[in-house]
C-alpha cells in the first residue's frame, strides 16, 4: 500500500466543518439496498432501510455522515463551489481522521454509515488511494461494518476503484450533466468517456461477482447494494426529454440502481452560468424525480412520458397524471378486470396499491370504499377508474374538465378523514349537476 498523507494545521473540527458543508451538493437521498448483519466481533450491521434520513437547512436529505475527503481540486468546473479558482477554506482530512469521526459519530448514535465524496488533490489515482486507505482501515482496523458508499473518480486506477468497490456497499460516478456537449462547456477538463468508463467497469465487476458468488458461498462481494450516478439540472439548456432520455440510457446500459437529480444552485458568479430569479428549479428536480420512478417501477419508457414536440413536464401535474389527461382512450379502467401493468398507469394507485387490488379482488368484488383502505388515491384515481362499471361521480373524460379538478386547490369531491363524505352543497355552488349522485351516498344540508 502507497503511504500518503494530508498535512494540514488545523483541527479535526474544523476540518468537519469545512468538509461537511462542502458535500451539501452531493446527493444521497437513498437508502442502503443491502443487508449484512454483524458478525459479533465488529460494530454496526446495515439493512435495506437501515440508513438514517435527516434534513438540511436548505430542505436537502442528507442520509450518513456525509463528507468531503478534501475540498482541494485540480479541475475548474464553473459551477462547482470548490474549484480550482475559487477562494475558499481549503482543508483535507486523513484517512485515520476519516476513521475517528466515523466510529465516534456511529457510537453517538447520530449516524449509521459514511457517505465519501471528493475533490481532486494532486490526482485521480492519488485521491483514490487515500480514500482506499481511509475504507480498507475503517473495514479492517475498526471493524466497520455499517453502510459505506463512496463516489469513484473519474480518471483513478481501475485496479484502485476495484479494490474500493470490495469494501464499499455502494459506488457512484458523478455524471455532472446530462450531455457531452454541456460538460464541454461548463466542465472542460472532464470527459464523458472518462465518467462511462469506470462506470462500464464496475457493472462488469457486479456481474463477474455475482458468478463468483454462485461457484463460492464466502467469496467477497463487490459493489453490493450497485451503483448510482448525479445530474446537475438547469446549469446546461437540456429539457426534461432528453434528460430523462439519458436516466432510461444508463438504466438500460449501466445496470444503474439510481440517477440523482441535483437542481442547479448558483454558488459562483460566471458569465457562462444561467441566472436564477426563481432560485434552484426545485420544482422541476421534483418531475423529474417522479417520472424517474416511473420509468423504474411502473413501465413507462421515456418516449411516452415526453417527445420532442412536448420535451417538458407539466409543472402543474405529476407526469403519471400528465400522461393520464393525454391518454384518455385508455381510461375509465376497470377495477376489477385490468391487469396489474394497467393498474400501474393509473393516477393514484401505487405499486402496493395495485398489487393489493390484484390480491383482495379475489374474494370479492371491489368498491370504491374499499378501494380507500387499500390506499388508493381517490382524489386522483376517480377521474380514470370504475368500480363494477360505474364511476364514483358523474365526471367528464375530457382533459380540461380532469386537469382543472385536478389542478384546482378547491377540489370539486374534496375528500373529509374517512375519504368517503363531501362538503356540504351551497346555493351558490355554479355547478350543482355535478353532485346530484352523491345524494344517496351521504347526507347533506343545504345552507340557506
Amino acid at each position: 500500500m502507497m503511504q500518503l498523507s494530508v498535512s494540514s494545521q488545523m483541527t479535526i473540527l474544523q476540518k468537519l466543518e469545512i468538509l461537511s458543508d462542502a458535500a451539501k451538493y452531493d446527493v444521497a437521498c437513498t437508502s442502503s439496498g443491502v443487508n449484512r448483519g454483524g458478525d459479533g466481533f465488529g460494530i454496526g450491521n446495515t439493512t435495506l432501510a437501515g440508513i438514517c434520513h435527516s434534513f438540511s437547512a436548505d430542505g436537502r436529505c442528507i442520509s450518513l455522515l456525509k463528507i468531503l475527503f478534501t475540498n482541494e481540486c485540480i479541475f475548474d468546473c464553473r459551477y462547482c463551489l470548490n474549484r480550482r479558482s475559487n477562494d475558499i477554506p481549503r482543508a483535507s482530512f486523513t484517512p485515520d481522521e476519516i476513521c475517528e469521526l466515523t466510529i465516534q459519530f456511529y457510537r453517538r448514535n447520530y449516524i449509521e454509515g459514511l457517505f465519501l465524496s471528493s475533490g481532486i488533490l494532486h490526482s485521480p489515482t492519488y485521491t483514490m488511494e487515500l480514500i482506499y486507505q481511509a475504507i480498507y482501515k475503517l473495514r479492517t482496523v475498526h471493524h466497520f461494518q455499517g453502510y459505506i458508499h463512496v463516489k469513484a473518480i473519474p480518471g483513478a486506477d481501475p485496479h484502485l476503484i476495484w479494490k474500493v468497490g470490495l469494501l464499499a456497499d455502494r459506488m457512484s460516478i458523478n455524471l455532472e450533466l446530462p450531455t457531452a456537449e454541456g460538460l464541454r462547456m461548463l466542465a472542460p477538463n472532464k470527459q464523458r468517456k472518462h465518467i462511462l468508463t469506470p462506470m462500464r467497469m464496475i457493472q462488469n465487476g457486479r456481474k463477474e461477482n455475482q458468478n463468483d458468488l454462485m461457484l463460492y458461498r464466502h467469496a467477497p462481494k463487490f459493489v453490493p447494494a450497485g451503483q448510482s450516478t448525479q445530474m446537475i439540472i438547469g446549469a446546461t439548456q437540456e429539457n426534461d426529454y432528453q434528460i430523462i432520455s439519458v436516466a432510461e440510457n444508463l438504466y438500460q446500459k449501466f445496470d444503474l440502481k439510481r440517477v440523482f437529480y441535483s437542481a442547479f444552485v448558483r454558488v459562483n458568479d460566471d458569465a457562462m452560468l444561467p441566472a436564477l430569479p426563481g432560485g434552484p428549479p426545485l420544482l422541476r428536480e421534483h418531475r423529474l424525480y417522479q417520472a424517474d420512478f416511473l420509468l423504474r417501477y411502473y413501465g413507462f419508457a421515456a418516449g411516452e412520458l415526453l417527445s420532442e414536440q412536448r420535451p417538458n413536464f407539466n409543472v402543474f401535474l405529476d407526469p403519471k397524471c400528465d400522461w393520464a389527461v393525454r391518454h384518455l382512450e385508455q381510461f375509465p379502467v376497470e377495477i376489477n378486470r385490468a391487469d396489474y401493468q394497467t393498474l400501474l398507469r393509473v393516477p393514484g394507485i401505487g405499486v402496493k396499491s395495485a398489487r393489493r387490488i390484484i390480491g383482495a379482488r379475489k374474494s370479492a368484488s371491489l368498491h370504491f370504499e374499499d378501494l380507500k383502505k387499500i390506499g388508493v388515491v381517490l382524489k386522483r384515481a376517480l377521474y380514470f377508474i370504475t368500480c363494477n362499471g360505474r364511476m364514483m361521480y358523474q365526471t367528464k373524460l375530457e382533459e380540461d374538465y380532469i386537469v382543472r379538478n385536478l389542478v384546482d386547490p378547491k377540489e370539486h369531491f374534496p375528500f373529509t378523514k374517512d375519504g368517503m363524505t363531501y362538503r356540504q352543497l351551497s346555493l351558490f355552488d355554479t355547478q350543482p349537476e355535478q353532485f346530484t349522485d352523491i345524494q344517496s351516498e351521504s347526507k347533506k344540508c343545504i345552507r340557506l
